[in-house]
């Protein structure tokens, strides 16, 4: 067996958008750091390196920063010279005195979906005793359900703690994400990019079709809703992040208010979802900086398609399946938002993985659940891909779309004006 499965609850977070590696990490560590100092400080300051440092602004960590340190006053730096650094989501917090002598200093790494890593590689514990589940992956908790006649989410439930209150608690933040979105009177999202907001118009549309374009059309609305409100700098769920927090509340949504599942069947997906999710936290990376968005698209994808399929009825080989063919249909996927926003083309990215995510559950129904590639393998190939890709197209906004995006801007600022 490979290294414990830990809490599925590491997975799902619930903060502030728009970015779980860039605002909830970061506000956490900021915390964290406030309640260790001896004495309060007279002035904090937080360098930023790597990916903090190059996609900050747009990701608002600074405003993050001074918010939560608030009211010590607060330099933030962003210092994109220092290599090489113990993750591509680095900060230093240093505290000073009235003399501006030294207090304390802390290097801290924020790894994704809101989890914070010491620099010598030790996880920062949230929680006094930290669940550990018998099985290191999903091809050991096939075996282990297997051979004691469980599904997927009896394992979570045999697992973790009070585990059906606190996944209610979290499906309400999710499911109340989605009306927000729906109803939102925003018209222009905030940042120098004006998108216009889309999900209520794509869910009043919808209502008007019948048939598959409108489950689809619906399906699209409530992950443009999340992602939106992500956007926004509001409150969502990290599943496993925040750049793909629309995904899988979009499909339990779906099958509750449309396919009208009741809600211990979306507690049920919703744990089966984090197992997945887990896995891949232990495995791999849920972090865009590390792997680029199949790491969070794709691993988010995975996650609804486990969750969809089981609530379509699928056996254990069959879910296993429907998550794999999600993520292997994202592998390569590049993170390179414009100007550094969790905006283009994140929130379409949440639309599409949605919509993908039902359509694997669907085909896999149709299947009897074997196939060549596992889940586990896969995910070991996603590692492998990020670890490869160039650092321009995970998450540092200098390459990809982000780079096209700049040229166009110089082209435009540069074009003369017709005669």
């Amino acid at each position: 067996m490979s290294t414990a499965l830990q809490s599925i609850f590491d997975v799902f977070a619930v903060g502030a958008g728009p970015s779980s590696t860039h605002s909830i990490g970061p506000q956490r560590a900021a915390r964290l750091f406030l309640r260790s100092l001896p004495v309060s400080p007279a002035r904090v300051r937080v360098t930023l390196y790597g990916s903090l440092a190059a996609t900050g602004r747009g990701h608002w960590t600074d405003r993050t920063l001074l918010r939560t340190l608030n009211p010590v006053p607060t330099d933030v730096v962003f210092d994109l010279t220092a290599t090489p650094l113990p993750h591509p989501n680095t900060l230093r917090f240093e505290a000073f005195d009235d003399e501006g002598h030294p207090l304390q200093d802390w290097t801290v790494c924020s790894i994704g979906g809101g989890t914070l890593m010491e620099t010598d590689g030790r996880p920062v514990a949230f929680t006094p005793h930290p669940v550990t589940y018998p099985v290191g992956n999903i091809e050991d908790a096939l075996d282990h359900c297997r051979a004691n006649d469980l599904t997927f989410w009896q394992l979570v439930e045999q697992t973790e703690t009070d585990v059906w209150p606190r996944l209610g608690t979290l499906w309400n933040t999710m499911r109340d994400t989605v009306k927000r979105g729906l109803h939102s009177k925003q018209i222009i999202l905030p940042g120098r990019l004006e998108l216009a907001r889309r999900a209520s118009t794509t869910w009043r549309r919808a209502r008007d079709l019948q048939g598959t374009p409108r489950d689809m059309g619906l399906i699209a609305a409530f992950a443009l809703a999340v992602a939106e409100e992500n956007a926004a700098g509001m409150t969502v769920v990290t599943a496993p992040s925040c750049g793909a927090a629309g995904v899988l509340p979009a499909v339990l949504y779906f099958f509750r208010t449309v396919r009208r599942r009741p809600l211990p069947d979306i507690l049920h997906a919703l744990a089966t979802a984090g197992l997945f999710g887990a896995s891949i936290r232990a495995n791999a990376t849920v972090s865009g900086a590390e792997a680029g968005c199949q790491a969070e698209i794709g691993s988010a994808c995975s996650m609804a398609a486990a969750a969809a399929a089981q609530l379509t009825g699928a056996s254990l080989s069959q879910i296993e399946y429907a998550a794999e063919m999600a993520m292997e249909h994202n592998l390569g996927l590049t993170c390179d938002p414009i100007e550094g926003y969790v905006q283009i083309p994140c929130i379409e990215r949440n639309m599409n993985a949605a919509l993908r995510a039902i359509e694997c559950a669907t085909f896999t129904v149709l299947t009897d659940g074997r196939h060549r590639v596992s889940f586990d393998d896969v995910i070991e190939v996603m590692d492998q891909t990020g670890r490869d890709m160039q650092a321009a197209y995970r998450e540092t906004s200098t390459g990809g779309l982000a780079q096209l995006w700049r040229r166009d801007i110089e082209r435009r600022l540069h074009r003369k004006p017709p005669p």
